[in-house]
């Protein structure tokens, strides 16, 4: 017979911490607990299990499990004496969900189960005192009348403020025992109104409502949208847990609180925490009263007048503090524990691994490998890769309050308070005057790109996570919310109108990239700070990881940074980023409109010390460092203008006709840019464009070998297909070299963004001596979506589980990473020495990277501010490749 429910009590548990996946944590650990002799109240464990069968089921439950519970129960029974239902000596319940990770909140919870108007006599009985038991009645009334019958929890609330004011109370402590009384006899009447029933009467009814109810929390919207934010399965389900009630609401010597082993805001090794006197714990939760703090430190740093639980309950406290050492010691990591103390007595109620701030989390991780309880790797496996960027970007103070005008997607982290412009060039006046700008545009193109490094933050209407916008804003470490469709721009009038209002320029807005949340007003942030812990961590990251980290940088402020955050070199360097300066833009323009090569030629001209001055700059930071220099990529119709008054102005500056432009504009459209006329495609029609690139690149080179610069040189032609696209221009820029820097060691290669280039990997490895994947283009080239338009419907097919996590974020591996092992695999097989990378978003994506060690890549290039994302990341990939990642997940369990 199937088994579905695991007890626990009185120092013995049919389960443990190693089965979470099946007791969910809360149960697994209670059952842990128990095992350790810790003072925990019996009771039973319903598994996952019965969660996933009750909804591939129609919710309804397996057939032994009524009977398994009944037999849970009589253990329960057994060890604490009074029997459930028992009107004299009533043995009460407590109803909590618990999921194998931890979901604070986002699931229902119901107190005091088994009460009714026979029962709560008997419980007023015992505990001689009838206040605390009819207080208790309606306790369990309110939840189990939100909870289960789905009565609104004001309703409630309004006849508890209403029988407040008939009464003549302020507090709900000072409501007698009749008060109650008359309170729950009014909540029965409000039940009975609601629901055409009376409240039920029958404990077993109440119990099985109860974990009906549970169970049905696990698909609510706030514990849906808590796993989609957090990469939860939904499969998982939860486990319920039914345990013995004990209360902190009998009188002076009872309180309810939580304690976490260490700071989790700071991560201190100090004993950190709240409690309350003679309450249950939603009074800690409600706010209703404020909550005093365990320890004579944590009473001084709060300035707080009310007494401390180790002045007032030293007993207890002692007793709490062995149990805080015993916890952490045995779970080897920082604990969050739910505790009530009945009657001077101390009971545990839940321990987890404490939720924490990155900063309290590196500091814990690094402190705990530094004495022993913990190996490195398991330091650095214990770091969410992506919580760094609360370390790298200033957030918004938790404390402030905001006013949340709407949602967009969080393209790039960190917080900014600006006022907003529409227009890339307000914001660049604005910002040159002082003023903290938001850009807020429909989307962005890269005609934007001065506003965009003159603002705080960026705020678009369209686009996805790997939009320009989206990119962009990460390669500068600007905060970004990109998508955010319910916003209505409207240029001409200078307004942006959400929720009802609307907002001119000049107007103060908050964003947060990394929730993608857009809020009025000015909200306060706090500064990143980064620790010497942090440096350790990352110490350690780079000693464990096999693959490299580079960054991709074009601009030498982007390059410092990258150094900075422990870049080894630059794995991407778009040339056509240096071309949108506006003291270059319009010589670039001349190119284009040119009508043959002299003309083309003599504007290139203009553009070749200024693209030498750039590679020049960046050889001079990365001394020593690889430097992948991409040749231009972008179709030419790019760099032209698109409105009216844009199409005025450039004819002006270029002493040209407008109806020439107009005509220059034509010929150059195209239907689907994306696939057309760019890339090598622009190098091979174009030569001389990509002779002028190269005779840059290798006269900077030679320059900085010149002043004793060590230059690392890897030139990287774009969107191959063929290897004749290859051979052709690899001769031309291999001739270049030879005459302009003939001594100079460099490779090389192509960017692999199309499936053919990946499927014909071995011919392209003839002529390349490296590749580096261009996964952005490669998702939308095998997925046959568009990045920039995806967003609209991308969201419907994450939650129908089309794609589990959006492939420009997370790559698809079944498909575009299908090609990458194909390509790795064809690739090295005609060239052994051949150099592998990936230079899309992709690479400081953890999930993405964990794939790319699979595949062997040599390196992963992102976004500079990513780069300790990434260091980390790879270093986590290597440790789970060598195996050394489930011995840890075994001894955390163990």
């Amino acid at each position: 017979m199937a088994r579905w429910v695991y007890s626990f009590g009185k120092g013995k548990a049919d389960g443990n911490a190693s089965m979470r996946e099946l007791l969910g944590g809360k149960g697994a650990n209670l059952a842990e607990m128990t095992s350790l002799g810790l003072p925990v109240p019996p009771g039973l464990t319903i598994t996952t299990e019965v969660c996933t069968h009750f909804y591939a089921h129609g919710q309804n439950y397996p057939n032994e499990l009524q009977k398994q519970v009944a037999e849970g129960v009589q253990k329960i029974e057994k060890i604490v004496g009074p029997k459930f239902g028992d009107a004299k000596n009533p043995l009460l319940f407590s109803v909590r969900s618990g999921a194998r990770a931890s979901m604070p909140g986002m699931m229902d919870t119901i107190l005091n189960l088994g009460l009714n108007d026979a029962t709560v006599a008997g419980l007023a009985e015992r505990s001689g005192d009838a206040r605390f038991a009819y207080d208790s009645y309606r306790r369990f009334m309110q939840m189990y009348g939100s909870v289960v019958l789905d009565i609104a929890h004001h309703q409630f609330e309004d006849i508890l403020d209403s029988a407040k004011r008939e009464f003549g109370r302020f507090q709900d402590g000072e409501l007698t025992a009749a008060d109650w009384q008359t309170i729950c006899a009014r909540y029965k009447d409000m039940v009975q109104a609601e629901t055409k029933k009376p409240f039920p009467q029958d404990v077993q009814e109440q119990l099985w409502g109860a974990i009906g109810a549970v169970f049905k929390s696990w698909m609510n919207p706030r514990a849906i949208t808590y796993r989609k934010l957090n990469d939860i399965p939904a499969e998982w389900g939860t486990a319920v847990t039914v345990q013995a009630m004990v209360f902190g609401n009998l009188g002076g010597d009872c309180a309810t609180g939580v304690a976490f082993t260490r700071d989790p805001s700071t991560g201190e090794n100090t004993f950190y925490g709240e409690f309350l006197v003679n309450a249950q714990g939603e009074d800690v939760v409600a706010g209703i009263r404020t909550p005093q703090q365990i320890t004579v430190a944590g009473k001084t740093a709060q300035k707080s007048n009310a007494p401390a639980m180790e002045e007032v309950m030293p007993d207890v406290f002692a007793e709490l503090d062995r149990v805080r050492k015993t916890l952490e010691k045995h779970y080897r990591d920082m604990q969050d524990i739910e505790f009530t103390v009945q009657q001077g007595k101390l009971y545990l109620l839940q321990t987890r691994n404490g939720k924490r701030t990155a900063q309290a989390a590196v500091r814990i991780a690094v402190e705990m490998a530094q004495d022993g309880t913990i190996a490195r790797e398991e330091a650095i496996t214990r770091i969410n890769p992506t919580s760094l960027d609360q370390l790298l970007h200033p957030r918004l103070d938790p404390a402030a309050p905001r006013e949340l005008l709407t949602r967009g997607l969080p393209a790039s982290p960190g917080a900014a308070v600006g006022r907003i412009y529409f227009s890339a060039d307000d914001a660049e006046h604005h910002a040159n005057v002082g003023e903290p700008v938001i850009l807020c545009r429909i989307e962005t193109s890269p005609e934007d790109i001065h506003g965009m490094y003159a603002a705080k933050g960026i705020i678009t209407a369209r686009g996805g996570m790997t939009s320009h916008a989206a990119v962009v804003a990460r390669g500068m470490g600007r905060p970004c919310v990109a998508g955010a469709g319910e916003l209505h721009l409207d240029y001409a009038a200078g307004t942006l109108k959400v929720a009802g209002q609307t907002f001119r320029a000049g107007d103060w807005l908050t964003i947060d990239g990394a929730s993608g949340e857009i809020m009025a007003g000015q909200i306060p942030t706090l500064e990143p700070t980064l620790s010497g812990d942090f440096a350790t961590l990352m110490e350690w990251a780079d000693g464990a990881r096999r693959m490299r980290v580079r960054a991709n940088a074009e601009t030498p402020v982007d390059a410092e940074t990258a150094r900075r955050l422990g870049a080894e070199g630059i794995g991407l360097c778009r040339t056509e980023h240096m071309f949108f300066d506006p003291l270059r833009i319009n010589a670039v323009r001349e190119m284009i409109v040119a009508e043959d090569e002299k003309g083309r030629r003599r504007a290139l001209d203009k553009l070749r010390p200024m693209q030498q001055q750039d590679f020049r700059a960046l050889f001079d930071i990365m001394d020593g460092l690889p430097v992948t220099i991409r040749l231009l990529d972008p179709p030419l119709h790019e760099f032209l203008p698109h409105s009216e008054k844009e199409i005025t102005e450039v004819a002006a500056a270029l002493g040209i006709d407008r109806p020439a432009l107009e005509q220059r504009l034509m010929q150059l459209h195209e239907a689907n840019p994306m696939l057309g006329h760019r890339g090598c495609r622009l190098g091979i029609t174009y030569p001389e464009i990509y002779e002028m690139q190269v005779e840059a690149i290798y006269g900077a080179a030679a320059d900085a070998v010149r002043a004793g610069v060590k230059v690392k040189l890897e030139i990287m032609i774009p969107l191959v297909a063929t290897q004749r696209e290859t051979v052709l221009l690899k001769e031309r820029i291999v001739a270049i070299g030879a005459r302009l820097a003939p001594d100079l060691p460099h490779l090389i290669g192509v960017m692999i963004e199309l499936p053919r280039a990946a499927l014909a990997a071995g011919e392209i490895a003839a002529e390349a001596q490296f590749f580096s994947f261009g996964t952005n283009d490669l998702t939308q080239t095998t997925l046959g979506l568009s990045r920039d338009d995806a967003g609209r419907f991308l969201p419907d097919y994450q939650r129908m589980n089309i794609y589990p996590k959006d492939p420009f974020v997370s790559i698809d591996q079944a498909g575009v990473g299908e090609l990458v092992q194909i390509a790795v695999d064809r690739g090295r097989k005609a060239r052994k020495d051949l150099k592998l990378g990936v230079c899309g978003e992709h690479g400081g994506d953890p999930d993405s990277i964990q794939f790319f060690e699979k595949v062997g890549l040599d390196y992963v290039s992102c976004s500079p501010y990513r780069v300790p994302i990434a260091r980390l990341a790879a270093a986590q990939a290597s440790i789970a490749a060598s195996g050394k990642g489930k011995a840890f997940s075994k001894a955390a369990a163990a």
